[in-house]
């Protein structure tokens, strides 16, 4: 299923698939991993010492290999896996191997439509493989990438240029670049980080260094004009080629759009950007001063604060409210709209809010026990896992995914 309103919502508990006899049939049970519908659960398990099978609601797929790993369902329910075989590397879709193999592939992602892309390396060159097409063109080496909002293009930071040890010359001349479907841009760089596509799929942007300190953003290889202490990933607004990065300038960061200071506020850091859906609001994780992190809205930052980290905030979907995840010490907690929940957890997940923004969920964790937090309180079973909660799209039903006794259920409960 690939639309959330196909799903099944109707009140009740399923139980789909029994675990507890997992441990006992084989020599190994590794991380599991669960559709987005919760109709199916799946896991690498180990027959013996490189005999491999991956379960899925009960039943192996039936080819084995030597490793597999990184498991992921796809939006319409379609697991895929890293592959070993014959001690080559590929991907496995609903247990159908890719024709090609590698040396090694890893950093498996999913785009639009269902589409898999990983890293590979072939000798000692490296590329890009989507859905068990490679590039052509091979690299020096390759550090990250990113899918595009079709699904179909991959944007990668590669090395174009050899580099001897210690020849800090070359270096400083740049050697690392954005290839796109294979093609990278003209222009060389010291450093490239976190390409980023338009919402169009048209343009390529990326954080870029040009000297010891300073740096700016690229676009299509052409760097901005303005130069900055330091960026972080840009984010293109929805409908434009309008680019949001926060810059570090003089008295702190804060938040440029196309090169030039948006933002008033100045901060001790500033990350994360993120636009509401209707793309008139702007939330960012930022350090109003040290071990003081918070979220700031539209330049106002919160009036709570946490002592160690933040996570990226969500909005919800008329864009009216914030939430995110933070941590004091060796507690998390979640903030809903600069206030923070009176409850405190051994780990935390990003909070989801309902269709009409009413409503906040969220996954945690407390003394080995899962439970679902709706609005601060605690909701639903308590579980020996879970997985992140899901909405009904009338926003009056809560999807719960996790193990219970030994079972792996899917229940949908009432608000």
């Amino acid at each position: 299923m690939n639309e959330r309103g196909k799903w099944n919502f109707e009140p009740g508990k399923k139980i789909v698939a029994e675990l507890a006899g997992l441990s006992g049939q084989y020599s190994e049970v590794h991380e599991f991993a669960v559709s987005p519908d919760g109709e199916k659960i799946a896991v690498p398990v180990v027959r013996e010492p490189g005999q491999v099978a991956v379960w899925v609601n009960g039943k192996t797929w039936e080819a084995d290999f030597e490793r597999a790993w990184s498991l992921r369902f796809t939006p319409d329910g379609r697991l895929v896996a890293l592959v070993r075989a014959d001690d080559m590397w590929s991907v496995a879709v609903d247990g159908n191997k890719w024709e090609g193999d590698y040396d090694f592939a890893w950093n498996l992602k999913l785009g639009a439509g269902g589409s898999v892309a990983v890293q590979v390396k072939q000798g000692m060159e490296y590329g890009m493989a989507l859905d068990g097409k490679a590039w052509e063109q091979k690299f020096l080496s390759l550090r990250d990438f990113t899918i595009g909002p079709d699904g179909k293009s991959i944007a990668a930071v590669v090395q174009v240029e050899k580099l001897a040890e210690a020849d800090i010359f070359k270096f400083m001349e740049g050697t690392w670049s954005v290839a796109v479907d294979g093609v990278p841009w003209d222009e060389k760089f010291i450093n490239v980080y976190a390409p980023v596509f338009s919402p169009d799929g048209k343009h390529v942007a990326a954080e870029v260094r040009l000297d010891i300190a300073e740096y700016t953003v690229a676009e299509g290889g052409a760097p901005w004009k303005n130069r900055f202490g330091c960026t972080w990933e840009p984010l293109y607004r929805r409908g434009s080629d309008k680019l949001l990065v926060p810059v570090k300038v003089e008295g702190g960061w804060t938040l440029a759009e196309n090169g030039a200071p948006i933002w008033g506020g100045r901060y001790l850091q500033l990350w994360h950007q993120r636009l509401s859906p209707n793309d008139q609001r702007i939330a960012a994780v930022v350090a109003t001063a040290y071990g003081e992190w918070t979220v700031a809205v539209d330049d106002a930052p919160w009036k709570c604060t946490f002592e160690d980290i933040v996570l990226p905030p969500v909005f919800s979907p008329d864009g009216r409210r914030v939430a995110a995840a933070g941590k004091d010490g060796l507690r998390w907690g979640i903030a809903v709209d600069g206030r923070k929940w009176n409850a405190e957890f051994e780990m935390v997940w990003d909070p989801v809010f309902s269709p009409d923004g009413k409503h906040v969920a969220a996954k945690t964790e407390k003394a080995g026990i899962f439970r679902v937090m709706l609005d601060g309180k605690p909701f639903g079973p308590k579980l020996q896992a879970m997985w992140e909660p899901v909405f009904s799209p009338e926003g009056g039903h809560l999807l719960i995914k996790g193990i219970e006794d030994g079972k792996f259920i899917r229940e949908v409960v009432s608000l």
